[in-house]
């Protein structure tokens, strides 16, 4: 996994500088700033029955577009983000209803929201319009995070759960604080921009992040063996150009 995350960084900052050296040279830097929704849960082994989290991104974004390599628009970008993850349980007995509390009488829930600073570091490939029009674009790279801090919403004692009912019992997740405060994985995304001289850059992307780390310990001796963050982000950035070439239509 260590040396995926390399290789991906390695490709991140070599390849549009390699590709320069042959494609039409670019040199533009634009800044700004994105907000997004983020559905996310956590990859648990043993597993733990689970709906998508919902949680809110945003932050400021960079973008360096360094070249045009034939119709491919080759581009560097960057984020540093605030980001509402974590993970939500579906509490279901045998029947696949939802399992009542014998002290409160309510349906159980339990979720987790876990905040971080994400910097996500982009090979971003564009085809169409650099100027003014549509553009349609893939990028991909890893992405680092630093916990911030947690918190839990529930409607039942964890004292008192209802363990009969229950088709699974894999809880010691519910009283684990994180213990891993960096995080670190594979972002890729798929969108479409649209560009307006006079108004600046507007990209909309839907994106998928894979944790390669835990927040729990996975060692032997630990529960979970297993305990990654897996997220799906709708994400709308503005950009607004600092230095713009002025050759390119």
């Amino acid at each position: 996994m260590y040396r995926l995350l390399v290789t991906l960084l390695t490709f991140v900052v070599t390849v549009p500088i390699a590709h320069a050296q042959i494609g039409q040279y670019r040199n533009e830097i634009s800044i700004g700033f994105n907000a997004g929704y983020i559905m996310s849960n956590i990859g648990f082994t043993p597993k733990v029955n689970q709906i998508l989290h919902g949680g809110m991104t945003g932050g400021i974004s960079f973008k360096y577009v360094c070249e045009k390599y034939f119709n491919t628009i080759c581009a560097l970008q960057a984020e540093i983000n605030y980001a509402q993850l974590g993970w939500k349980e579906e509490i279901l007995d045998i029947n696949n209803a939802p399992v009542i509390n014998t002290k409160t009488g309510m349906a159980e829930e339990y979720s987790r929201t876990i905040n971080y600073i994400q910097v996500p570091l982009f090979a971003h490939l564009g085809w169409g319009k650099e100027k003014k029009g549509l553009q349609f674009f893939f990028q991909a790279g890893p992405q680092f995070g630093l916990y911030l801090n947690e918190s839990t919403k529930t409607n039942f004692s964890l004292a008192d759960y209802n363990s009969t009912d229950r088709v699974n019992n894999t809880v010691a997740q519910d009283t684990m604080a994180v213990e891993n405060k960096f995080d670190y994985g594979i972002a890729a995304g798929l969108g479409v921009e649209f560009s307006n001289p006079k108004v600046g850059h507007f990209q909309l992307e839907a994106r998928y992040y894979y944790g390669l780390g835990n927040i729990y310990g996975d060692s032997k001796k630990d529960y979970f063996g297993k305990s990654n963050h897996n997220n799906i982000v709708i994400k709308l950035t503005y950009f607004f150009d600092i230095l713009n070439a002025k050759n390119k239509v």
